[in-house]
């Protein structure tokens, strides 16, 4: 895609969402697109469906969404899987441990949920 072209938003978000978050974010700076990224955001992602992270109080805590941790999780899992032989040594270290973290909490939480 050239400079001159622009992305568009996904359909599914509409003007005024694009707006709010314009406003939210205002000049601050994208993070480059790495590999590292990507898979901060899936870790990220996986923490809030667990129910480690949430946003707001402490009673509004949500219930781990299990099953969509678990796909986060296999996401990663996948990843590592195919980019196998490619990636440097600090990018493996960092998924492999990012996987092992991740599934650790994935049978704490899902242990947590059987006793309720």
């Amino acid at each position: 895609m050239g400079e001159s072209e622009s992305v568009k938003p996904p359909e599914s978000v509409n003007d005024a969402d694009a707006a709010e978050a314009e406003d939210f974010l205002g000049d601050l700076p994208l993070p480059p697109p790495s590999l590292d990224f990507l898979v901060f955001s899936l870790r990220s992602q996986a923490e809030v469906q667990l129910g480690l992270i949430h946003f707001g109080d402490e009673k509004d805590r949500p219930k781990p969404d299990l099953r969509l941790a678990r796909h986060t999780i296999d996401l990663l899992a996948m990843l590592l899987e195919k980019t196998k032989g490619n990636l440097t040594i600090e990018e493996q270290r960092m998924l492999e441990n990012s996987l092992t973290e991740l599934r650790f909490r994935y049978v704490q939480a899902a242990d947590s949920s059987a006793k309720h």
